[in-house]
């Protein structure tokens, strides 16, 4: 500073009317304040027209561009660098090291624009503040853009002990430009009120594929680059350096899909490898697998020591929504040997999130299942893919030996399904989100350790069966029924169970045709091992004729039902839950071939026999009521039905909630029944409410969809005839067998 007053003494000792030239000041030991220069910035352009508006009108507002390592922060304010030069604006880039230096690098901005030698011989004196007087300075300056890079520990820009969002140090609103800052802490109570806060997500596919283009355009398709863009997660320090690697002539992998293909394997090297010069910040920040440990150490130094191993523990799960319940601080100090607190777990959790390496389902995941109520499900949160595979690479690395990592997962996974499945319904939303974490459970068993790895995986498919989340059981049985075909063998009594569980589960999924095949095997296959007779047998016997009933074939699946009515009054007895279940079943398969009175007749049967024996409210007394309200409605009992169909929809709210796919059954259900009776209005509106959730919670493909659709094209018609012949169709509820 002495030598650029000195300089300024021999100039004439006169301070600068106008701008001075960042060039002349650049000669210093500290280095230009010129901004970086970069090529073409792909897939920013909504935040860059944000900033350009700032740029333009600060209006005593200055801009943060914030997100985890990786996003292209500096790239993107150094994109708008470029644009304000080109529109003849003063840019001054400056780059956070230290307390100290960033006081003299911000002492140069304001002598470049014009800063008095007076005022800083009164800040030097002590008669005013440093930040005060540059401030001053900036605020009687137009058209400047200043750069903040990477000021990831805002608590120590300073003056020391002088929170950033108080704006009386060295970031502040005030001045004629705009101030742009460039930082991982992405929360707006560090920043303040007058912070616009700019968090850059990962890139869309499209434009993360151009990236990979831009790098290595010879290296494949553009739909080739953006499966390898979605494999790295879009983001752009991974698509760099992926791009760089492709384009270089020694690369042993030259194309997108071999790269992509390579990454299953070798991770480790190709984006996971250490650099040697990983202790510099500056380094770190620009190689994949050191960018997110920057941000991990300076969580440490604030204190939170439980960022790392948290962090590490969520790495180990599944890339899927993670409920906060089940990270709790008996499991991180029984994985990592580190004593942990609520208190300190959820102050780390809270520095995770600020510096942008966790995040929230609806910014970076689907929601794990499209029946889950909103306002009943639990806190989760998620993890980037590459943030997950890289932390999981540093933990191998940091702990060659895992086993206490795994053994006190499994047992907090396991407890955490006995939690749900003690509490009924309103254990499901839990349910569904252990649902993807689930199988890690059988990655890490032993033959000793099976049988318990069994009964929580099937324990919570239970659970999910019952809240009618089909998918989710259909997932979580085929990789039960994969490690039992591999350890137990295809023909052990519990792989053809989970393979009838499957089956089930197709069902349940509308896809009657595979379920009936799955069935078809299943039931030859216990006929031999089992014998006939067995109850296993029969039940597969009775599904096979379910699934057929819903392809449409309704004369065989009659004649299979006749034959498990049979068996099963004759090996359980008259009055056993499954030998009623058989009963109704057959009547539903009458229903389908047109028997309506006949069917009536066992339905009714069926419920006046359910009821004694297992009580009105049990889930198979609906189920039965629900049929017999079918029947009804085939013999044009339209008010009858109407009647029951009511009853069971107050009952499946209740009991299931308004969103399970037996619900939405028994809504339907009515509405076709008032239409019949001539109540179209009310009729079109319950179709149309059903059909709207109906697309929301299946899935608009779904068989019960369809149906939906179809009913309410009926009823807007307002033709009898066609809305009469639905009853063919109209079998949808979740057997409770």
């Amino acid at each position: 500073m002495g030598l650029l007053l000195w300089g300024r003494h021999l100039d004439g000792g006169q301070p600068a009317a106008r701008l001075t030239a960042v060039d002349r000041l650049a000669g210093s030991r500290h280095g230009s304040l010129r901004p970086p220069h970069v090529e073409r910035v792909r897939g920013r352009e909504p935040e860059l027209a944000v900033l350009t508006r700032l740029l333009g009108r600060p209006q005593e507002r200055f801009a943060v561009v914030c997100g985890a390592g990786g996003l292209g922060k500096t790239t993107v304010a150094a994109q708008l660098a470029a644009l304000a030069e080109q529109d003849g604006r003063q840019v001054f880039w400056v780059r956070w090291r230290d307390p100290v230096d960033l006081a003299q690098q911000m002492t140069r901005v304001a002598v470049a624009c014009g800063l008095a030698e007076a005022d800083l011989e009164a800040a030097r004196a002590g008669q005013e503040s440093l930040p005060d007087v540059v401030w001053r300075q900036l605020a009687s300056t137009r058209r400047w853009l200043l750069v903040l890079d990477n000021v990831d520990e805002p608590r120590v820009v300073g003056p020391e002990g002088e929170p950033v969002a108080r704006y009386r140090g060295w970031i502040r609103p005030h001045g004629g430009g705009l101030l742009l800052i460039t930082s991982r802490d992405t929360s707006t109570e560090t920043w303040g009120p007058r912070a616009e806060l700019l968090a850059l997500k990962p890139l869309a596919v499209p434009d993360a594929g151009r990236v990979l283009l831009d790098a290595a355009p010879r290296a494949g398709t553009g739909e080739q680059a953006q499966e390898l863009a979605e494999r790295l997660g879009r983001l752009p320090l991974a698509l760099h350096a992926a791009g760089r690697y492709l384009a270089a002539p020694t690369s042993r992998y030259r194309t997108f899909d071999h790269y992509r293909q390579a990454l299953d394997t070798e991770l480790d090297t190709l984006l996971g490898a250490e650099h040697p010069d990983a202790s510099d910040p500056d380094i770190a920040r620009k190689v994949v697998r050191h960018t997110w440990e920057v941000s991990l150490d300076q969580l440490a130094a604030e204190g939170h020591t439980l960022a790392r191993p948290l962090l590490r523990m969520l790495a180990l799960l599944a890339p899927a929504p993670i409920p906060l319940f089940l990270i709790t601080p008996d499991l991180l100090a029984a994985a990592s040997g580190q004593p942990a607190t609520t208190v300190g777990m959820e102050a780390a959790l809270a520095g995770l999130h600020r510096y942008g390496l966790l995040g929230l389902p609806d910014s970076l995941a689907p929601r794990t299942s499209p029946t889950a109520e909103s306002d009943d499900d639990p806190a989760q949160v998620v993890l980037h893919p590459l943030v997950r595979e890289i932390s999981a690479l540093a933990l191998a690395a940091d702990t060659p030996d895992r086993t206490a990592w795994h053994q006190a997962l499994v047992a907090r996974l396991t407890e955490a399904v006995e939690d749900a499945a003690q509490a009924g319904r309103s254990g499901w939303p839990a349910a569904r989100l252990l649902a993807p974490h689930l199988p890690l459970l059988l990655d890490h068993t032993t033959d000793e350790t099976l049988p318990a790895a069994q009964g929580a995986l099937n324990s919570l498919a239970g659970v999910l069966y019952g809240a009618g989340a089909h998918t989710l059981v259909h997932a979580l049985v085929q990789h039960l029924l994969q490690t039992e075909t591999r350890v137990l063998g295809p023909d052990h009594p519990d792989t053809l169970g989970s393979r009838d569980y499957l089956a089930d589960a197709l069902y349940g999924m509308g896809q009657y045709a595979r379920a009936a095949e799955l069935h078809q095997h299943n039931l030859d296959d216990r006929t031999r091992v089992l014998g006939p007779d067995h109850p296993h047998t029969l039940a597969s016997r009775n599904s096979l004729a379910r699934a057929l009933h819903g392809t449409g074939e309704h004369a065989r699946a009659v004649e299979l039902h006749r034959q498990a009515l049979d068996d099963r009054t004759r090996v359980l007895g008259p009055d056993h839950p499954r030998t009623l279940g058989s009963r109704d079943d057959l009547a539903r398969a009458l229903h389908g071939m047109g028997e309506f009175g006949r069917a009536a007749e066992l339905h009714q049967q069926a419920l006046d026999d359910v009821i004694r024996v297992l009580g009105p409210d049990h889930p198979r007394t609906l189920y039965i009521r629900n049929n017999l309200a079918v029947a009804l409605h085939g013999m044009g009992e339209y008010a009858r039905a109407a009647e029951l169909h009511q009853h069971n929809l107050d009952d499946s709210i209740r009991d299931l909630g308004p969103d399970h796919p037996d619900t939405l059954t028994s809504r339907d259900e009515l509405a076709s029944a008032l239409f019949g009776m001539g109540q179209h209005a009310r009729a079109v509106e319950l179709h149309q409410q059903t059909l709207d959730d109906s697309i929301r919670v299946l899935g608009p493909d779904h068989p019960n969809t369809l149906v939906s659709r179809q009913a309410l094209a009926a009823a807007l018609a307002a033709s009898p005839t066609t809305h009469r012949t639905r009853g063919r169709w109209l079998q949808r509820r979740t057997n409770p067998d």
